[in-house]
């Protein structure tokens, strides 16, 4: 069986923050952020997509999501949301 993994990042035009996780259901996913189902993003609800990434395995996703983390730095979050809206 073939399944898809998902790195995304999220938006909280609310606390102007940026979330970055990764899902095998992104949309299952995001419901339970903007339901409180997770308590790091219950204060932003509604958080809205604004990137996301797809993946053949877990691992890959996984990997994307922590390199995303670590870089720790809203400007490259930013131009990488951008970069994706251009093409």
């Amino acid at each position: 069986m073939f399944s898809t993994f998902y790195t995304y990042i999220l938006y909280s035009e609310k606390i102007d923050k940026y979330y970055i996780g990764y899902s095998a259901d992104l949309e299952k996913r995001i419901e339970k952020h903007n339901e409180g189902g997770t308590q790091s993003t219950k204060n932003g609800i509604p958080w809205k997509i604004v990137y996301f990434e797809s993946f053949d395995n877990k691992s890959d996703a996984i990997k994307r999501e922590k390199y995303l983390k670590k870089m720790k730095s809203r400007k490259h979050i930013v131009e990488l949301i951008s970069k994706r809206s251009s093409r």
